[in-house]
């Protein structure tokens, strides 16, 4: 339950964020060395298109983990969320979102964040990127569910609307190495 009010949380604070009264004059307020990540977020959040994400699918690399280990966690991490998406005047793509998903022990993981793609056109419909994300998120198994910042890289492959996209959580024996696969469609409007 506090997974859920955490992402609802999350969600109710990107909307307000967009819905403020400072709309006609946004980061005015920001320092000027944080005016150009201000202006890009703001842009994201107002002119871009909505999203869809559905989580299914975390692989524990075979390498690294026992059968026993693998055998006792769950890999499909169903869940889904909601974001933003732009491409920009250089044709990457920028990302805003909240998801929330079954993590390896099958309990609730919310995270909200913002990804950034270097975007490939490889047919008029077909394009693929590579970049990363931050975001924060939080775990029962790690910090007692106090949410935490995090970094990790982003790969995605674009068809129309449909996107397939991963990313690898790095760790050590017994402990991430994971790759964890979502889908993600985005309503045009």
């Amino acid at each position: 339950m506090k997974k859920l009010i955490s992402t609802i949380l999350m969600m109710c604070t990107l909307t307000a964020f967009a819905a403020s009264d400072e709309q006609d004059k946004p980061c005015s307020h920001w320092a000027s060395f944080f005016k150009p990540v201000c202006q890009r977020l703001h842009q994201v959040w107002t002119e871009g298109d909505t999203d869809l994400y559905l989580s299914g699918y975390a692989w524990h690399n075979r390498h690294v983990y026992s059968r026993e280990k693998i055998d006792s966690y769950n890999e499909l991490a169903w869940g889904g969320g909601l974001g933003k998406g732009l491409f920009d005047e250089k044709g990457n793509w920028h990302g805003l979102y909240a998801i929330a998903f079954l993590d390896s022990h099958s309990h609730v993981q919310p995270a909200a964040g913002y990804a950034y793609l270097k975007v490939a056109n490889l047919s008029k419909d077909l394009k693929a990127g590579i970049g990363y994300t931050v975001l924060v998120t939080s775990r029962v198994d790690i910090n007692h569910n106090i949410p935490f910042p995090g970094a990790l890289p982003w790969a995605s492959v674009f068809f129309k609307q449909v996107t397939v996209a991963a990313t690898y959580i790095p760790g050590f024996n017994n402990n991430g190495n994971v790759l964890y696969i979502l889908g993600k469609y985005t309503f045009k409007v």
